[in-house]
């Protein structure tokens, strides 16, 4: 397929959203002067400038413009209930007014109820708090290492699973003399770390068990999202995590299961119940921690004590400072309480209008002639999702099964999905970031119809160009 020239139409929009929105613009160029590239997280940083936010209540934003902005980013899609959802904030404030919640650096009775609750509604053992889904997944890995004396570890083509040191290849889709997910997403991380990493096949069995038979003896840990994100939104087959499981323990190697995303997002515990494959670590965060730094690493009793003061090998898994922080704690325990009372309510309605948003974007560029396809939808044995992601093929009998497929810009528009339509639909006060997003309990059918109406005007304004 040849390239479409979005340099007239990425320039219109640019323009036109600098017109829209003046006092973000103008905050934007004061944070470049000492903010690298104008902020903190590389992914918010939408081009040509992002919406600088004031307030956040529900579904809705509120910007430095005063626009009221429709949310479907929702905190990297932690935020289940909305933004600063009453049920947590009403805690948050009770705690404070009577001197409790930033008393950092001591232990409590929050750290115990909150970690009963995951143990409980995970099936884990034994646990440990931290702050970010890049550090749980990094200890994870730590623990893997430790436990079985070897050095490799496995992921699939299309996993993010943060930031650190092993999880920094096979991110991003590259056509080219380096194909495939097979390249260092960072400079600075060394080869003696990268070349101990191999990149498998989300959903492809076939490979996995290639890849057990070539690695399986080295390999220390299997890491894998059973619901992909980064990678696409899409859900893991039964056959695929039990052959998984079944290898794993053919080779003495640990199965890791990132359940930072899907985690209390299909039900108030682990996605992994669902498929009755139990793994032997598992990372948490986003939602767990109810709008506040909370994330986690559960697993295997004699995996997790690896941890411990007396351990040896010992794994030095101290967490920061700010780990079990008590008002983070507190926001968790009320949100996944929450949750775990209200999960015959939650997630049926949760299922209910993430259906109705894919089937209503898909609808809205159609009727624009614009060919969309969503992800996120539910698969096998998961009940409902309320993820969607937007890809848009060149040719309607396109390859729709893998991240191989929707991330290689000869099938699929990749300006058009991680550039263009965010920044189209940001002149129609909507969020999205990369195409994709959540609804969360607080968003409506009007909502759902708000957004049908914007991808359809941002369509409009964009189909002459395509």
């Amino acid at each position: 397929m040849d390239k479409r020239d979005y340099a007239p139409l990425l320039a219109e929009l640019s323009e036109a959203y600098a017109r829209h929105a003046p006092a973000s613009r103008a905050l934007n160029d004061r944070a470049q002067q000492h903010l690298v590239d104008g902020g903190s997280h590389a992914l918010r940083l939408v081009e040509p400038f992002p919406p600088r936010i004031t307030a956040a209540r529900g579904a809705w934003l509120e910007d430095e413009d005063g626009h009221r902005l429709l949310d479907f980013w929702q905190g990297h899609m932690a935020n289940i209930l909305g933004h600063n959802p009453q049920v947590v904030t009403s805690e948050l404030s009770r705690a404070f007014g009577e001197g409790f919640g930033l008393q950092t650096g001591f232990t409590d009775r929050l750290q115990v109820e909150t970690a009963e609750i995951l143990c409980q509604q995970t099936g884990a053992d034994r646990m440990r708090f931290t702050t970010s889904g890049t550090l749980a997944t990094m200890y994870a890995i730590l623990l893997a290492r430790a436990y079985t004396g070897r050095t490799l570890v496995m992921k699939v083509g299309g996993g993010w699973h943060g930031a650190q040191p092993w999880a920094l290849k096979g991110i991003s889709y590259y056509p080219g003399a380096i194909a495939g997910f097979q390249r260092v997403e960072s400079d600075g991380v060394p080869t003696s770390v990268t070349d101990k990493v191999i990149v498998s096949g989300f959903n492809d069995a076939d490979l996995l068990r290639a890849h057990f038979r070539q690695f399986g003896d080295q390999l220390a840990c299997f890491i894998v999202e059973p619901f992909i994100g980064v990678g696409g939104f899409q859900a893991a087959t039964v056959e695929y995590l039990r052959a998984a499981r079944e290898l794993s323990e053919q080779h003495g190697v640990l199965l890791v299961f990132d359940e930072v995303i899907a985690g209390f997002r299909f039900r108030a515990g682990n996605v992994a119940a669902i498929y009755g494959v139990q793994p032997d670590l598992a990372t948490y965060g986003k939602i767990i921690g109810g709008g506040m730094p909370v994330a986690a690493v559960a697993g295997r009793k004699e995996v997790m004590d690896l941890a411990g003061r007396t351990a040896e090998p010992r794994v030095k898994f101290s967490g920061g400072t700010y780990s079990a922080h008590p008002a983070s704690l507190l926001a968790a325990k009320t949100l996944m309480t929450y949750l775990v009372e209200h999960e015959d309510e939650v997630y049926p309605r949760l299922a209910e209008l993430g259906e109705r948003l894919r089937q209503t974007v898909v609808d809205a560029f159609g009727k624009e002639g614009i060919l969309v396809r969503c992800t996120g939808q539910p698969a096998g044995v998961l009940p409902g999702s309320s993820m969607f992601m937007m890809h848009f093929p060149y040719r309607e009998d396109t390859a729709f099964e893998r991240p191989e497929d929707w991330f290689n810009p000869s099938l699929y528009d990749m300006t058009l999905s991680h550039r263009i339509i965010d920044l189209a639909l940001l002149l129609e006060d909507v969020i999205t970031l990369h195409s994709h997003g959540a609804v969360s309990m607080a968003h409506t059918e009007k909502d759902i119809e708000v957004l049908g109406e914007a991808c359809r005007r941002a369509a409009h304004r964009i189909k002459s160009h395509l």
